[in-house]
């Protein structure tokens, strides 16, 4: 790999502040500077798109990966990461394992899950396609959730606003779904990359916090979704601990503990003090 080429990690933080993004944009920080890139942080939306009464979860800030676009005119190479993922102190460096220049890398997931529903409605929508790519005899789609890609690829030269408003109501995972169709309606040169690039807890708890990019997505390697943040935060103090000051480190678990009662007292109408007694003694993450 030239080490002469601009290198950015790029992310979204659109929203309320939570612990979770917190803990997430430290482990970025301390991975850009190892890998020798940029940390861009977008907080505001660029991209306005309209969504109602949606038929699946969509959330508007999604389209800001369109961004991506205006970054590779200024960096050779983007690696595009979820906020909801760790990335280990130890983690592997992306650009040296993956440095085909011409190719878009991303994790297979629908090697694992059935996405082939999916892939219907947006071809019902944006047109047929007789090239869709299998592996084992499953459709090849790709999780959004990490992409390295760098400036050869026209992925973001060919991706419209216009087409995502189109899909936005209507398609599951709108935006993720889009950039499959793309790649491969385009015949653009796409690749997966290992799981241990984008682990997610589809795969099970085993030795999770071995990969190199932890993805906690849906759950998060908890047994709710109410206690997704709570599971981040900790494992992120353990696995920082002696890589980030002690203090920080302790105001981020309370700050995951403090939202997880405040969002269970808003399920259940209780009072945060009992709430809180009755967690610390019972609650498992």
């Amino acid at each position: 790999m030239d080490t002469m080429m601009k290198k950015a990690i790029f992310t979204l933080a659109i929203g309320d502040e939570n612990p979770m993004y917190r803990a997430a944009l430290l482990s970025f920080e301390q991975y850009a500077k190892k890998v020798g890139a940029d940390l861009i942080v977008s907080k505001e939306f660029h991209y306005p798109i309209t969504i109602k009464d949606p038929q699946h979860t969509a959330s508007p800030a999604w389209t800001e990966k369109l961004y991506i676009k205006e970054l590779l005119k200024q960096y050779d190479r983007v690696l595009y990461v979820d906020a909801d993922i760790i990335i280990q102190p130890d983690a592997e460096n992306i650009f040296d394992v993956y440095d085909d220049v011409n190719t878009v890398y991303l994790f297979n997931e629908g090697e694992h899950l059935e996405r082939q529903n999916v892939i219907d409605k947006i071809t019902s929508i944006m047109g047929p396609l007789d090239n869709w790519p299998a592996v084992n005899n499953r459709p090849v789609y790709y999780n959004l959730g990490c992409m390295l890609i760098s400036k050869q690829s026209r992925l973001f030269d060919i991706a419209k606003l216009e087409d995502l408003q189109l899909l936005c109501n209507h398609i599951k995972y709108y935006e993720q779904t889009y950039v499959n169709y793309l790649l491969h309606r385009d015949g653009l040169a796409h690749q997966s990359i290992s799981p241990k690039f984008n682990r997610m807890d589809f795969m099970g708890p085993k030795n999770y916090r071995d990969a190199s990019f932890i993805h906690y997505a849906g759950r998060g390697y908890s047994n709710s979704s109410l206690k997704r943040e709570v599971r981040f935060v900790n494992d992120f103090c353990e696995l920082f601990k002696g890589h980030i000051d002690d203090q920080v480190l302790a105001d981020i678990k309370q700050s995951g503990w403090d939202l997880f009662i405040n969002k269970v007292q808003q399920r259940y109408k209780l009072p945060k003090p009992i709430i809180n007694a009755i967690a610390k003694r019972f609650v498992t993450i």
